[in-house]
């Protein structure tokens, strides 16, 4: 039978994107949920061989505005409980940190656009080493304290958490290392320009800078995941 990976989707324009590939090529039948969906309150979290949680332009602490919040936190604390492979990116990067116990709150900045993450040394011996020197794309305004018994794996000037690990099973990804190639990017770029602003860019150079930079950062991406899952036990 078909290894199976459910991809938990926050809003329908950030998915899995260039990480399907090799989550394919690595023998996974994929599927996904959205978080709208009524049956996510039901979710069995523990069964899915592999989760992926995904981007999305809400903040973990605005559970009043977003009930499913809530529901997500409970079943994800289950999964890691289990410590059953997950990977999370960006919104999934931070939902993974509130799981763990860690506070997750507005940073003091907007991050966005292309721009290398600097690895510490124990990134430099993780699957993040592919990433290593790429411009990859950051789109957050939130971060989060470093959870207990976690790896720091990467930072940047601006954010020091941009990648932890439990080595081998669970790996968090403050950047967006799956953005590059899919044209949705057009749906994060309508109407964002008041928070494109307060980074310091705007639309016209995120879009040349996608198409600059974003065919290499999804291969060096694909080569980052298919490292991790090629390490993950059975």
């Amino acid at each position: 039978m078909a290894k199976t990976a459910l991809i938990v989707r926050h809003t329908p324009y950030e998915g899995i994107a260039g990480f399907r590939l090799p989550i394919e090529q690595a023998g996974y039948a994929v599927s996904r949920i959205d978080v709208t969906d009524p049956a996510f309150a039901d979710l069995d979290w523990t069964t899915p061989d592999l989760v992926a949680l995904m981007g999305g332009p809400m903040g973990v602490h605005e559970d009043a505005i977003y009930p499913w919040i809530a529901a997500e936190l409970a079943g994800l604390r289950r999964r890691l409980d289990a410590a059953r492979p997950t990977i999370g990116v960006c919104l999934g990067s931070q939902m993974i940190a509130a799981a763990l116990g860690a506070r997750v709150f507005p940073g003091p900045t907007k991050e966005v656009g292309f721009a290398p993450v600097a690895l510490l040394p124990e990134g430099t011996g993780s699957p993040l080493r592919h990433v290593a020197g790429i411009p990859v794309l950051h789109w957050h305004g939130d971060t989060f304290d470093l959870p207990t018994g976690v790896e720091r794996l990467a930072e940047t000037e601006l954010y020091a958490h941009q990648a932890f690990r439990i080595d081998p099973w669970l790996l968090a990804l403050q950047f967006h290392p799956e953005m590059g190639e899919d044209p949705r990017i057009e749906a994060w770029l309508d109407g964002s320009d008041a928070y494109l602003a307060e980074a310091g860019t705007d639309a016209a150079r995120v879009r040349a800078d996608y198409a600059a930079h974003g065919p290499r950062a999804v291969v060096a991406g694909r080569a980052l995941v298919a490292e991790w899952l090629a390490a993950l036990p059975g």
